[in-house]
């Protein structure tokens, strides 16, 4: 398994949220969760300008192996999708925290259930 990012925060949905750039964070799911997924073939995500809630179901990945629900970690409005991953769906196996980032919102309401890095690794250990 790949290293986890200690300058992101994280969700126990295995989502990842980096930021915030000018009140703008970017979303994206986690190593962890990519290889537990298998091979990601197709990616659904919220359109831009649509407004997210915390913790509902924003969007959706597929791979060879089943589908999962995308979480918005924070609440407000999305303001860009990627499509590089709509187009090329293993961007999230091969560059999950990079290239493979899902979306970004201009956070109106951050949770303070975000997991750190060090909290993520207990997560993902207990997975394991």
């Amino acid at each position: 398994m790949s290293s986890i990012p200690e300058e992101l925060s994280y969700t126990k949905e295995h989502e990842w949220v980096a930021g915030p750039a000018d009140g703008v964070v970017t979303v994206g799911i986690t190593a962890f969760a990519a290889d537990a997924l298998g091979d990601v073939v197709y990616v659904q995500l919220p359109e831009a300008g649509a407004t997210v809630e915390a913790g509902d179901a924003v969007g959706e990945v597929e791979s060879t192996k089943s589908v999962s629900d995308i979480y918005a970690p924070v609440s407000g409005e999305v303001t860009e999708v990627n499509q590089a991953v709509v187009d090329d769906p293993s961007l999230v196996n091969s560059d999950s925290y990079g290239d493979g980032w899902l979306f970004r919102v201009r956070v109106e309401n951050t949770p303070d259930d975000l997991l750190t890095a060090e909290q993520y690794t207990a997560v993902t250990t207990a997975e394991s």
